[in-house]
């Protein structure tokens, strides 16, 4: 038997698997707090989301060693090492790659603060500086929290450091494993903001229009060639010479961790925000939706940004001040469970109540806020309150399928709806919301761990495992809910 390892490199948590190559099961599993949010108090009122970027790599360090000594595997029997994460974020490094900056995330607003003196935004003026003719390229919008912003306004402000290299910190952590230089494929590469989704490779024209040069970014490999192998004694139970995959985006990596068969399926991933992804051999798109390189070739259109996980925790947050404020209620009491009780005890139709879940806007629009309709003396409930907003959810991912539907051109819809993320799993009134919507019911994965998962499989085409992706996809094994 041969093992597959795959890490997931988060902000707030760090999730290593080992996969059984022949079977795909999930032999030994580990995941740990990342910690390290840095931001001060000053920085969270303006927007700023700051990691401690040595105490994240630390975490892959730690989890890998976690996961190499579990009783279940056998060191000498892993193969390879598959990584992913977090992607659109930054940190910079000097040229020993030791972070010269904390890890500014995808969260970080200060791309959305106005220029000193002008009353345009950072992006705004990133993106104008990309030329209105780049989108096609480029994949997608720059926004605040990418790499190609965030870079943007560090250099404009001269707080680059000089020699200083940018990259995504899943590079660092696989130039840390390998002894190598900073290397980044594809799929992360263009959560940057910065790359020729055609090309697949970092657009010129953009990086003179933002002041940027090559050598102060990672080099871009496609992932069925390995990073590096790994050096000794980087990882306490693993031998040196272990191949180690080119890093991954983590969108991509969940696709690959669920879907078996991509061609014909459609991903639905709800997490605290939600995504719907389907996969395409073209690189045609429109806005909203974006394109993403998928890994080694292909792309995924993605309607990223929906109402997810943090559309129903505003809900049960406005529930609990009621509680707390009205009737003295404990304040640390979560009402998930209770309120997705009273959910099933509505109809459908909420009795005519109708929601809107964009308390937190969308991505194409972060103003737009979010609506109640059809409120009667009838319609009025919590319980009918608690349902409405599970259905806009269902409404805002149909919404979202159509529109990527549309680019396609195709006549049919794809044969199987995929869930991941705990959003599905864990509410089946929303489950069921979703079934009604898309005309099918969805399976899941028998493992949780998408985004790992999917890393151990590239990490397993490029060390030779597999001869490609879709050899890999069988390891994939769906359960319905």
């Amino acid at each position: 038997m041969s093992l597959l390892l795959g890490i997931d490199l988060g902000t707030t948590k760090t999730t290593c698997i080992a996969v059984d190559s022949e079977s795909g099961r999930v032999v030994a599993s580990t995941a740990m707090p990342t910690g390290g949010n840095v931001t001060s108090d000053d920085g969270r009122k303006l927007g700023r989301s700051e990691w401690d970027a040595e105490a994240v790599l630390r975490s892959g360090f730690e989890c890998l060693s976690k996961i190499a000594t579990d009783s279940s595997v056998d060191g000498q029997q892993v193969c390879s090492i598959g990584v992913t994460g977090q992607q659109h974020g930054m940190v910079l490094v000097d040229s020993n790659q030791k972070p010269l900056t904390p890890l500014i995330n995808w969260q970080d607003q200060r791309g959305n603060e106005s220029m000193p003196g002008r009353d345009v935004s950072w992006f705004n003026e990133a993106r104008s500086r990309c030329g209105a003719d780049s989108l096609s390229r480029l994949g997608c919008r720059l926004n605040s929290g990418f790499l190609g912003t965030t870079l943007f306004w560090l250099k404009q402000q001269e707080l680059a450091p000089k020699g200083s290299k940018a990259c995504f910190i899943m590079d660092l952590f696989v130039a840390m494993l390998t002894a190598g230089e900073l290397v980044t494929d594809p799929s992360v590469a263009a959560s940057g903001g910065i790359m020729n989704v055609v090309s697949r490779d970092w657009d010129d024209d953009v990086l003179t229009a933002l002041g940027f040069r090559r050598d102060q970014l990672p080099a871009i490999q496609e992932a069925d060639r390995p990073a590096g192998k790994l050096v000794d004694n980087r990882v306490e139970g693993l031998p040196k010479g272990i191949q180690v995959s080119v890093p991954i985006g983590d969108h991509q990596a969940s696709f690959l961790g669920s879907v078996a068969e991509r061609r014909s399926s459609v991903l639905l991933n709800i997490g605290t925000g939600a995504q719907v992804a389907m996969f395409t051999e073209e690189t045609a798109f429109a806005p909203p939706v974006e394109l993403r390189p998928f890994p080694i070739q292909g792309n995924l259109l993605s309607n990223v940004g929906l109402t997810g996980g943090w559309s129903f925790q505003v809900v049960e947050n406005f529930v609990r001040q009621l509680g707390v404020e009205l009737f003295g209620a404990d304040a640390d009491r979560p009402l998930y469970g209770q309120l997705v009780e009273l959910a099933e005890k509505a109809g459908a139709d909420s009795q005519g109540l109708q929601c809107v879940p964009t308390f937190s806007g969308t991505r194409s629009n972060p103003l737009q806020t979010g609506s109640f309709t059809g409120i009667s003396p009838a319609s009025l409930t919590p319980a009918n309150f608690a349902r409405s907003v599970l259905e806009g959810m269902a409404d805002n991912y149909r919404g979202a399928l159509d529109q990527i539907v549309e680019i396609t051109g195709q006549h049919s819809e794809p044969a199987t709806l995929v869930g991941a993320g705990n959003g599905l799993r864990e509410n089946s009134i929303l489950a069921d919301a979703v079934a009604r919507r898309f005309g099918k019911a969805a399976v899941v994965t028998q493992h949780r761990e998408e985004a790992a998962f999917g890393a151990a499989l590239v990490g397993g085409v490029a060390a030779g495992v597999f001869s490609s992706l879709d050899e890999a996809g069988r390891l994939v094994q769906h359960q319905a809910l």
